[in-house]
């Protein structure tokens, strides 16, 4: 239920309503002083993690910090699970085939936290430089974990860092809109993950998401109760597009847009 259709759902009572905000209120007090805190503590207590975390395992540096990564954003779903409903679908166990270049529709700022269902840890996200720029307090942790800053780096450094990364069998996720969509419709996909595949012969994983446009969209400085739902596609492989020589990404990029695009809208159709 979003708040939208609580308010111009005409069967329902004031009653109904005022109960629907006053649960919208409590969310807002409760789950923002929630993040924060969780997000200090983690800070505190980070180096200990770390370094307990690399004795156990004898991973990488940036593996381990890609794993932090991914429990901060479990206990970010478990803060929110009163208010939040999360579901998944393709995404058990084994399921996703590494390495893999992940693609994902955007609608919000939660949606980096939304990526903890998936199965897998150890993905490097690509981002443009505003994370890096605006987000200090996450800022060391991004470098740590070896995400890659799109426009620090250019064409030449993303091909390098990303096929160092594929040859240790992780992925690479990126938003191919490159920003969070307004309306909750999929807009229009920049290239670089497709040149990226393309280049790589790695194949493209397309997610799908929804609810998060309600949960916390653009432009909205509080959270709404939503049910947010994340939807994994089939792989689609590069080498199917090679023979089309210049416009291969072009023709890979409008492929899979049209598949997320298609799915997103019959997940919207699905959610009651």
């Amino acid at each position: 239920m979003t708040c939208k259709s609580a308010v111009l759902d005409k069967k329902r009572s004031p009653l109904h309503i005022a109960v629907f905000f006053l649960l919208v209120v409590v969310m807002n007090l409760a789950m923002f002083p929630g993040i924060i805190l969780m997000t200090v503590v983690g800070i505190v207590l980070f180096p200990v993690w770390f370094i307990t975390g690399k004795i156990v395992t004898g991973w990488q540096n940036d593996r381990v910090m890609r794993y932090f990564v991914w429990i901060y954003g479990r206990a970010w779903m478990i803060i929110m699970s009163p208010f939040v409903r999360f579901k998944r679908t393709g995404l058990t166990k084994g399921s996703i085939d590494m390495p893999c270049i992940i693609v994902i529709n955007h609608l919000s700022f939660f949606d980096t936290y939304c990526m903890a269902l998936l199965p897998v840890s150890d993905i490097a996200f690509a981002v443009r430089s505003w994370p890096f720029r605006k987000l200090f307090w996450y800022r060391p942790f991004m470098r740590l974990a070896n995400y890659l800053d799109l426009e620090a780096i250019g064409w030449e450094g993303t091909l390098r860092e990303s096929r160092r990364l594929f040859e240790r069998k992780g992925a690479i996720l990126v938003f191919p809109e490159g920003h969070r969509s307004n309306d909750g419709q999929v807009q229009r996909f920049y290239s670089g993950p497709f040149k990226l595949a393309i280049e790589t012969g790695v194949p493209i994983l397309p997610l799908c998401i929804t609810g998060t446009d309600v949960l916390l969209p653009p432009r909205r400085w509080w959270m709404m109760p939503a049910t947010v739902h994340l939807s994994a596609l089939p792989p689609v492989s590069p080498k199917k597009f090679i023979d089309d020589g210049e416009t291969a990404h072009i023709n890979l990029r409008k492929h899979v847009r049209n598949m997320i695009a298609e799915h997103v809208e019959k997940m919207r159709k699905d959610t009651p």
